[in-house]
Parts: structure tokens; sequence; C-alpha cells
């Protein structure tokens, strides 16, 4: 019997907070996801967060997450990490992901 192709992966959404808008950030996080093999998100939030979307494997998005709080500690101040139920993998209600990319919009997470 063949594995579903998500298996083993999961889908986080992460909020980073701190000074994280007007500085580049949703840039340096498209740019050090564009390495990886993840697909997903990022996009400023109304509250002054940033929020990104992520899937792949989880060591590959603990090494993701790592490079970013690496690559800007000092304007970090908190990262929260949600685990999306598997459900949510290869569509759901925040559907299909492809490609990782900055969104200019705060719709839902799609």
């Amino acid at each position: 019997m063949r594995e579903p192709p998500h298996r083993g992966r999961r889908r986080e959404r992460v909020t980073f907070l701190g000074r994280v808008q007007g500085v580049g950030f949703r840039a340096l996080v498209s740019e050090v996801a564009a390495g990886r093999p993840v697909v997903g998100w990022v996009r400023n939030e109304s509250d002054g967060s940033v929020r990104m979307l992520v899937e792949g494997v989880s060591g590959d998005i603990d090494a993701l997450i790592e490079a970013i709080q690496h690559r800007r500690a000092a304007d970090l101040e908190a990262v929260h990490r949600e685990i999306i139920l598997p459900e949510a993998l290869g569509g759901g209600a925040s559907g299909v992901l492809e490609g990782f990319r900055i969104k200019f919009n705060p719709l839902p997470d799609r």
C-alpha cells in the first residue's frame, strides 16, 4: 500500500512579534524559505505581527524558523507556533500550498 504524499509532513501557523513590519522581514522570510523544501506564505497582520503559514517535514520547518530567528534575533520579541491538524494537508480549509510567496492582503489563510 502506498503512503499518502503528505506522510511525515505538517502545516504550521507561525506568528512573529516584535519589530517585523516595515523592515524587510517578509522578504527575509521568503528568501530563507526559498532554499528549503517547504511551501507556504508570509504576510503582515493588522496587529503589527507577521504571520507565516508553512508546510513541510517537521525538521525542515524547525530549521526554517531557527534560521529566521538567528538572522533577526534583535527584532523578534516572540515566535508563536501552532500546528494545524493533518486534515489540512493536501487541501483542507487552508487550501493546497505551492511554492513560497509573500502575501499582500489580510484575506483568510489561503
